[in-house]
């Protein structure tokens, strides 16, 4: 299922479970503004990519796909900002919460670069190691505010 906009222009939804669940939109625009909610390595099916393997505890137990979790989540968000006619270019901030910070350093300057297309990616960057995500299997979520057309200046 691809992101949609199946209420209305001002927001986006992949359909997945857990937006109804927890009830919120992927992505929401105001004026020329776009929040994208934290985009984590699942498909357009909600299925994880890459997903880690967990302990007996249910714990992350190995962090080698990080770098394929944070393509997938910048992916995502490339997605949603299509449906704006905004690019990755066009986010002015971020912020990547990470549940193994030498995990995240390993991968995220080549991953980063890539994903914009830029060796110093014009936007703000923040980066915050947490314990837990929402996914067990999931080692990164990135949460990102773009302005359309900030590409162009």
């Amino acid at each position: 299922m691809a992101a949609t906009q199946p209420f209305n222009s001002d927001t986006a939804y992949w359909g997945v479970p857990w937006e109804e669940s927890y009830g919120y939109p992927q992505a929401r625009r105001v004026g020329n503004e776009v929040y994208i909610s934290g985009q984590f390595n699942h498909d357009e099916d909600g299925n994880l990519v890459a997903p880690a393997p967990l302990d007996s505890e249910g714990k992350p137990s190995d962090f080698s796909s990080m770098g394929e979790q944070m393509r997938t989540s910048y992916n995502n968000i490339a997605k949603l900002l299509a449906l704006y006619g905004a690019t990755l270019e066009d986010i002015v901030e971020e912020t990547l919460y990470v549940l193994d910070m030498d995990a995240a350093f390993a991968v995220v300057g080549s991953v980063r670069k890539a994903a914009y297309g830029s060796e110093r990616p014009q936007c703000a960057s923040n980066i915050i190691g947490v314990s837990r995500l929402a996914q067990r299997a999931q080692l990164i979520e990135i949460v990102c505010k773009a302005v359309i057309g900030a590409r162009a200046q």
